[in-house]
């Protein structure tokens, strides 16, 4: 991997970045649609190229369980495995595992835990969470992480910092590919600057190829975040991308860009898209609403994704309260274009020097009435 600036923001730390991969270069700051099981839900990867999605995530964890690592491998690894041939970001499964709390014990060698589909009892640790990323391909893999609940004690996240930081260091060891995938550490602290601060000096001391923000998007207010995110990408080196896991909003976004961060995830477009919640230039729209019974026009008169040159809102209404699948395949192939294109509208705003002109006419757009 090689990660090259661009330029820098005058008036912050925002940036455009060029990252290249094994399977593909692309300019940050980018997003990267959620793959959990090898499948961003309801479209296939014609559907994300002509989204514009550049690369996507998938998940260890999961693929770890369901239909096991070393089958992908046998079938040439994820990549032919899936039918995408663009970069593949995999996570390490730390924050699936934190989501079976009920369900996990931790040690400093790993973490025992529960499959959610079966109850079989597993174990991953920093060295198995490697080597099953190893199998899969993916360009750009996770050190294995703690992710801690908000709120949470000071004296248990601080132990989850030095567990973090073990686990990233064996991690770090582990990997041996002759280059061939990157590795990025996970920051963790919870809430507290001094923890993050810890977390983030331990990590660059191991040279990682990139940084992530994690521990975020898990309760806390958005003020809170923001805090933290401004404090703690300050800590890390500036010629190495930033990543901020699982979040957001397409505001966290704008707001997370201006602060540094090159790289985002999260399944809220997916998500949003089948339950009927499609973002626009003038803000969200819920395509259920009863006042889209007849309207003619294309969700945001705006975009020029596959759906809103093709489909109005009524007939996108008609598929959703029918509950036909073709809805959940377009929906998700608009909101997937909105995130895209936002971060290409970011990036060209940040090259010509008006991010913060920019940023004043995106929230004007969306308090809009659509």
């Amino acid at each position: 991997m090689e990660f090259n600036i661009i330029c820098n923001s005058a008036n912050n730390r925002a940036r455009v970045g060029e990252l290249k991969t094994p399977h593909g270069t692309f300019e940050t700051p980018i997003f990267m649609p959620v793959g959990t099981l090898g499948s961003v839900k309801a479209v296939d990867p014609v559907d994300l190229n002509g989204a514009g999605a550049k690369i996507i995530l998938a998940n260890t964890y999961h693929l770890y369980l369901r239909p096991g690592h070393k089958i992908i491998e046998q079938l040439g690894g994820l990549h032919q495995f899936m039918g995408w041939s663009g970069p593949i970001l995999t996570d390490s499964g730390g924050f699936q595992v934190y989501s079976l709390a009920r369900l996990r014990s931790i040690t400093q060698d790993g973490v025992t835990f529960q499959s959610h589909i079966d109850g079989s009892r597993h174990f991953i640790g920093p060295e198995e969470a490697i080597d099953i990323q190893k199998a899969l391909g993916a360009d750009i893999i996770m050190a294995f992480d703690e992710c801690v609940s908000y709120p949470a004690d000071y004296e248990y996240v601080m132990e989850s910092v030095k567990l973090t930081s073990l686990w990233a260091r064996r991690s770090r060891d582990r990997l041996d590919n002759n280059g061939n995938q990157a590795i990025f550490g996970i920051v963790q602290g919870g809430m507290y600057p001094d923890l993050r601060e810890k977390s983030a000096s331990e990590l660059v001391s191991m040279d990682f190829d990139g940084y992530a923000l994690g521990g975020l998007s898990v309760g806390e207010s958005s003020q809170t975040r923001i805090n933290i995110i401004e404090s703690t990408v300050g800590l890390l080196p500036s010629h190495k991308p930033v990543y901020l896991m699982g979040v957001g909003t397409p505001e966290d976004l704008v707001e997370s860009i201006s602060q540094g961060v090159d790289m985002f995830d999260c399944v809220m477009p997916t998500r949003n898209a089948r339950n009927g919640t499609l973002f626009t230039s003038r803000g969200k729209l819920t395509i259920k609403n009863a006042r889209f019974v007849d309207d003619a026009r294309p969700i945001d008169e705006s975009c020029t994704c596959y759906t809103c040159s093709n489909f109005s809102r009524a007939y996108l209404r008609h598929l959703f309260m029918s509950r036909e699948i073709l809805a959940y395949r377009l929906n998700t192939i608009h909101n997937i274009h909105y995130y895209t294109n936002l971060m290409a509208q970011l990036r060209l705003a940040i090259k010509e020097s008006r991010l913060d002109i920019f940023k004043k006419e995106f929230y004007k757009n969306q308090k809009s009435r659509l």
